[in-house]
């Protein structure tokens, strides 16, 4: 008997002792951390687990959803009780409880059951509905004012002064809850009795206000009182009145005048509600502060037109004007399912030097994108003028031809009262130097600060390695990275473009996600793009539509199918392959019935974009002998398109019938393209390492063939071209991983670690702090040389990751479930360490090695498991964790000339000799 209760005891203890050391964490709906009013009927809910103990396997779980969070905290989950669930899945797990309406409440918690105990009960997570039907918003007016005032522009030069709007309402009970949800085109600011409502910038997200629009949800409980309060809000342009009116309108598309809907959704202590919306006793007034606002062009803000309390009960706006009603945008409100733009980081200048004309050369030390924060006194009246740029002419001013007819400028009208602090409300730029002029004695560094804006997504990767200029690369990379990110992927943060160019991202968009956290940002890019579909299913060049280009490509439009595969490997969405693949099948069938010429894609619009030209003047090589056919591009894509179909079609059981045609269309493309383009000397085409690297990464090539194509690619790599890259912007994309899985990772080194052109490292030699459009971007014309892009990354980040740190997400297991850890340790480096903040948590891989002896540290998180290849067959030369590997494992096998072992979670070190 008192074994039995010796037993019980210990097996308590052991529960207790796990309950303590495996604990929940990061609880997300919809990969959001509580989010305000989302429009998911059967939103998914995911977790991580958190432990220092070792091979942690979740076996069971239980999700409790309750109206309220008094009622949850009592377990009294009224909307869903999941019972026990036998299953090891925490990410995505989809709500399966009462109907939700609009504006309901859900709060939630979470219980595990591993292999080593079960958790405690994880910390309350909440989420909300939004306005869920257009008949909840049709009685909410959109208000606007169609009508331009003194110093307005509708031209080529676009200027519109802030919208100031104001409503003051009587809030007569005590307030227990209250939600304000805001449409308020294009930018806007909210406030309530003179408080900034969120922590914002350049809210919210863009689209195509004609197909839907993004509305935002804020909590502002605590910011009414019982009593007089004053809503309050600055409407921007943004992209809705376009930066450009009345110029090129076949391409250019513009969207009307600012104008907003809101909501005030208040609930009283005493149990009744109220609403307050838009409508036309709303006021406002065009002569605030902002002048301008133009995200080409820049902002004019004159302090003398401050208006003090404004947004406060504590103002007569007997002279302001009444808002009307106005016609809807016409998008359908959508809840903004990922995060508005943020200050995310802040650049301190590191050099201010002044110039023969009496202005001054700010250096930030870092193209970046945001913009410039001022400090600086005055008499009323003085005006400071920053102009940006992203380099200096060797004279040492602003170089600013590639910008084109972007104006780029803000300026600041003193007010004359002290020190006087102001940056922008509805700008960005990209830049590194700033000219100032307007000072009446000499600035120092102290007077500016530079304001890094992006959306507010976590960077979740880390990466460094003993090359100093692939350390230099990953470090432009990332800033480039960042300072494109616009609530939209865009090209490039500085010309009159700033566009969300489908290719840029076809591949780019993986190697990103290694850095950040972009799954909300792309799939809501994705809706982008289906919105901008044609009703005969083209796709365009550019999502959102703003520039009405629809070309017809298949190098980048694919990336609607492509960046759908790199959510569902990285982040195991298989939503976005659900909601998207009847559209991208209509893209495919498009393309198929008008461009399909006897088995081949005929179509392509730009081709290698990019390729490094003949002559370091030029933008578009001339050379045939560089450039790749475009049939080539478009047919061996367009195959590979298929594949990841096929592929769609078995995650969604889609119909035996579209399998099967993607099963005879792609064997039927690949033997068109082979009789067509493979040559007898074993190479595609004219050779270029584009029309070779292409069938290679696709598998278009004849088995018994593909050996002698590969070598006869290294050989134009590796000789013809002298270690350098030759490729544009689709070559680019699978270059670096198709010579590291073929053996020659050497050679992919040697690209990536090059700093001679044309290479990466040659843009950090010449002085690169971001990723160039052109890899001569020193030199050619100033038509196109943006100094921050990010399309020539191609798949080196990816590479960086899979190949040299070993951090991949095993395909049959997507979101990193089961880690592939394979570096290639001979390529080069002598050591790297990374880490990536996957969806179930952070996975760290750190190896060094030395002539005789590799040392490998890696972390696998809880509920995961990897495959582990060591550059060895020989047992005895293993130690894991300073114990001898033992050879009567089961724990690894041996495949070709490496161990491969199957480490469930925790944190290892491995030591070969």
């Amino acid at each position: 008997m008192k074994r039995l209760q010796y037993i019980v005891i210990l097996l308590f203890s052991f529960s207790v002792m796990a309950q303590n050391d495996i604990k929940l964490h990061n609880l997300q709906c919809e990969m959001l951390t509580n989010p305000l009013g989302i429009d998911v009927l059967q939103p998914r809910l995911s977790w991580q687990i958190i432990t220092d103990v070792s091979e942690v396997e979740q076996k069971t779980y239980q999700i409790l959803v309750a109206s309220s969070a008094e009622k949850l905290k009592n377990n009294n989950a009224d909307l869903w009780d999941s019972g026990k669930v036998s299953s090891n899945a925490s990410m995505n797990i989809t709500y399966s409880g009462k109907k939700l309406d609009s504006k309901d409440e859900a709060y939630w918690k979470v219980k595990v059951w591993t292999n080593k105990g079960e958790t405690q009960w994880s910390e309350t997570a909440h989420w909300s509905m939004g306005i869920l039907t257009y008949a909840d918003w049709k009685s909410t007016r959109w208000i606007g004012y169609n009508q331009l005032f003194p110093g307005d522009s509708v031209s080529q030069f676009s200027k519109l002064s802030a919208r100031y709007i104001r409503k003051q309402i009587d809030v007569k009970k005590q307030v227990k809850n209250a939600k304000v949800y805001i449409m308020g085109m294009g930018l806007y600011e909210l406030y309530i009795n003179g408080e900034k409502i969120g922590n914002h910038v350049l809210a919210p997200v863009p689209t195509d206000y004609t197909k839907n629009v993004k509305y935002n949800v804020f909590d502002v409980t605590s910011q009414l009182k019982k009593g007089e309060n004053v809503l309050g809000t600055i409407l921007g342009n943004g992209r809705f009145f376009a930066m450009r009116q009345e110029y090129k309108p076949y391409k250019i598309k513009s969207f009307g005048f600012p104008k907003m809907a809101l909501q005030l959704d208040i609930e009283y202590e005493n149990g009744t509600t109220e609403t307050i919306k838009t409508d036309e006793t709303w006021k406002f007034t065009p002569n605030g502060p902002i002048r301008s606002n133009n995200e080409y062009d820049g902002e004019v803000y004159d302090a003398r037109n401050e208006i003090h309390n404004w947004n406060t009960n504590n103002f007569d706006d007997s002279n302001w004007l009444n808002l009307t009603w106005v016609e809807e945008p016409g998008g359908f409100p959508e809840a903004q399912m990922t995060p508005n733009m943020k200050v995310m980081d802040e650049v301190t200048p590191i050099s201010i030097t002044a110039t023969k004309t009496g202005s001054y050369i700010l250096d930030m030390g870092q193209n970046m994108v945001g913009w410039l924060q001022l400090k600086v006194k005055g008499n009323r009246g003085d005006t400071i003028t920053m102009k940006f740029a992203e380099s200096l002419k060797e004279d040492g001013s602003l170089y600013i031809a590639n910008l084109r007819d972007a104006r780029v400028t803000d300026q600041y009208i003193l007010k004359g009262e002290g020190e006087e602090i102001w940056e922008p409300k509805f700008v960005y730029h990209g830049f590194r130097f700033v000219e100032i002029s307007g000072f009446k004695y000499k600035p120092s560094l102290g007077n500016f600060l530079g304001k890094v804006v992006y959306d507010d997504i976590e960077t979740i990767g880390t990466f460094e390695c003993s090359n100093p200029t692939m350390n230099q690369i990953f470090k432009n990379a990332f800033w480039g990275i960042r300072g494109n990110y616009k609530g939209m992927p865009i090209d490039c943060p500085q010309r009159n473009e700033r566009q969300p160019w489908l290719g840029d991202r076809t591949t780019g968009a993986y190697g990103e996600s290694f850095l950040f956290d972009n799954q909300t940002l792309y799939a809501k890019w994705l809706d982008d793009i289906k919105f901008s579909q044609t009703l005969d299913g083209g796709i365009p060049d550019v999502a959102p539509a703003f520039w009405r280009y629809y070309g017809d490509g298949v190098t980048w439009q694919g990336a609607y199918i492509k960046v759908a595969d790199m959510l569902y490997n990285q982040f195991a969405d298989e939503n976005v392959i659900k909601n998207h693949y009847p559209y991208m099948k209509k893209w495919m069938d498009y393309m198929e019935a008008n461009y399909l010429k006897n088995d081949l894609m005929t179509k392509d619009k730009y081709g290698d974009w990019c390729v490094p030209p003949e002559s370091l003047e030029i933008i578009r090589s001339q050379d045939p002998t560089r450039l790749t056919n475009g049939e080539v591009l478009s047919s061996a894509f367009y195959y590979h398109l298929l594949q990841i179909m096929k592929k769609f079609a078995h995650i969604i059981n889609a119909t035996e019938v579209d399998i099967a045609h993607y099963d005879d269309l792609s064997e039927r493309l690949k033997m068109a393209f082979n009789k067509k383009y493979l040559n007898k000397n074993n190479t595609y085409a004219n050779n270029t390492v584009t029309a070779n690297v292409l069938p290679l990464a696709f598998g278009m090539v004849p088995e018994e063939l593909k050996a002698k194509v590969f070598d006869n690619m290294v050989h134009e790599v590796e000789v013809t071209k002298q270690g350098h890259v030759s490729t544009g912007v689709v070559g680019i994309q699978f270059l670096m991983r198709t010579l590291t899985e073929n053996g020659r990772g050497d050679l992919a080194y040697k690209l990536a670690s090059n700093k001679t052109y044309p290479s990466w490292g040659y843009m950090v030699e010449n002085g690169a702090t971001t990723i160039w459009e052109l890899w001569n971007g020193n030199t050619a014309d100033p038509e196109m040389n943006s100094q921050n892009h990010v399309m020539l990354l191609g798949d080196l980040l990816v590479w960086y990751y899979e190949n040299m740190a070993g951090i991949k997400s095993n395909p049959e297991m997507p979101g990193f479930k089961q880690i592939i850890m394979k570096p290639d340790f001979n390529a080069g480096l002598s050591y790297v360490n990374a880490s990536y903040e996957s969806i179930h948590g952070t996975i760290k891989s750190h190896w060094k090695k030395t002539k005789n002896k590799l040392i490998w540290d890696i972390t696998i998180p809880a509920n995961t498991s990897a495959l582990v290849y060591l550059p060895t067959t020989n047992v005895s030369k293993v130690k894991i964790n300073k114990k001898q590997l033992d050879k009567n494992s089961e724990n690894y096998k041996t495949e070709e000339d490496r161990l491969v072992l199957e480490l469930k979670s925790g944190t290892y070190s491995i030591n070969i000799n």
